[in-house]
């Protein structure tokens, strides 16, 4: 039987969850949109299907831990609070963007939200979260670090690395590995001797669960938990997060290798419109309030991308800058 929500938190942060998986739904939607048209170049990978993991981990990490993803971190981005326009901007490759037009859709940060940035490099953002956690351990801050990647970087070396590093040195991080199933277009379980990601980390000695990926409460809830074990002992935690993606690994991938019908399984478990389902069932939110929120976000997003699109492009001048620290 489903927990009660109030019983998890109070209703404003409720609706704020779902508020926040609309927006980041309506911003990888008209990114979409945005590519077609050729305003966003290069690759764009996106996280529709994904949100409740992005919205209900945020929500239970501390303003000043730092959060790390992989090239599909927009969600995380917006999440943690970035502004919508800059990020789009950024996708643009717009001087207004958040990293100045310079990092595009894979390279999102932003030093004042903690968000230490998205990562190209497969498993690459590993070993930096554990930099990062020993930094706050050797500085005795009240601090973790947050470290999303995918499945596909559970064969890499970066992986054993830093799990062995962050249990020998008892570092605070908290690795979640968003499993929606696929490295581009291989399935977990022709890749990987053990598909059941989480159940790796008994060979370095870190706890570890599993946890619905597609209801955000549960991921609230399981990271809440988890983060509070790392910040009271100071050790690594693992959250293998089930989840899918609705569209290929990028807009390069028309996703052919996937069924129809496991498309539907999943999108019958739809975050957003299951948890919008829960929020009117327990009188939460009424479906007048709803439809204003989703009419809010969708505004944004066209706010964003008029933003973007009336923007400067760096000046040439630019190019000489922010090459070293």
């Amino acid at each position: 039987m489903e927990a009660r929500l109030r019983a998890v938190l109070p209703d404003h942060d409720l609706v704020r969850l779902y508020e926040q998986m609309v927006l980041s739904r309506e911003f990888e939607e008209s990114c979409a949109e945005q590519y077609a048209k050729g305003h966003i170049t290069g690759f764009l990978h996106l996280y529709s299907g994904q949100e409740a993991v992005a919205a209900g981990a945020t929500a239970a990490l501390h303003k000043d831990d730092y959060i790390l993803s992989a090239y599909r971190e927009h969600a995380q981005a917006l999440v943690r609070g970035a502004e919508p326009k800059r990020v789009m901007s950024e996708l643009f490759g717009k001087a207004t963007g958040m990293c100045k037009g310079k990092g595009g859709s894979m390279h999102l940060f932003s030093a004042e939200l903690n968000f230490m940035g998205g990562y190209a490099i497969v498993g690459g953002q590993l070993p930096i979260a554990c930099g990062l956690a020993f930094s706050s351990r050797y500085r005795q801050e009240d601090r973790i670090t947050a470290c999303f990647f995918g499945d596909g970087a559970v064969n890499q070396g970066t992986f054993h690395e830093s799990l062995n590093w962050a249990r020998l040195w008892e570092l605070p991080v908290l690795f979640i590995c968003e499993n929606n199933f696929y490295g581009i277009g291989t399935e977990v379980h022709r890749s990987s001797a053990l598909p059941t990601v989480h159940k790796r980390t008994c060979g370095y000695d870190i706890p570890s669960e599993k946890v619905d990926g597609m209801d955000v409460l549960a991921v609230f809830k399981a990271v809440k938990y988890a983060a509070e074990k790392v910040r009271e002992s100071g050790r690594p935690y693992f959250i293998e997060a089930l989840t899918y993606r609705f569209r290929g690994h990028s807009m390069a991938d028309p996703a052919k290798y996937r069924s129809a019908a496991e498309h539907e399984v999943w999108k019958a478990r739809d975050p957003i419109p299951n948890y919008a389902r829960r929020l009117l069932a327990e009188g939460i939110a009424t479906e007048a309030q709803l439809a204003a929120i989703r009419d809010r976000c969708v505004a944004l997003v066209a706010e964003a991308v008029s933003f973007a699109e009336a923007s400067p492009w760096p000046a040439a001048d630019e190019v000489w800058e922010d090459i070293y620290v």
